[in-house]
């Protein structure tokens, strides 16, 4: 079994200036959306996904904090794919699609 170590994320977050919006199984939902994070099979490191209508620009500089707090802790960032969010029918809930 895998250990998640949500608790160094959302410190990682918190010392970027981030929020931890969510967490759903392997998925941790940013509060600004622009990038979501996922754990691997390994448990020191995390794919950050970037959402299909961020800007690269603003992206780049957060995703740079976020690798070097990641790495104070001795967590490891690494950058994983694209995604976009879609509300499903009713707008109850989200499609999560991967690019």
């Amino acid at each position: 079994m895998i250990t998640r170590e949500l608790g160094l994320v959302r410190e990682v977050l918190e010392g970027a200036g981030m929020e931890l919006s969510y967490a759903y199984d392997d998925l941790v939902f940013v509060g600004h959306n622009g990038f979501l994070l996922q754990f691997t099979d390994w448990q020191r490191e995390l794919l950050i996904h970037t959402n299909v209508e961020a800007k690269a620009d603003e992206m780049a500089g957060a995703i740079g904090m976020l690798q070097q707090k990641a790495s104070d802790v001795g967590l490891v960032f690494s950058l994983g794919k694209q995604y976009r969010i879609t509300p499903s029918s009713g707008g109850e809930s989200i499609q999560l699609e991967f690019c």
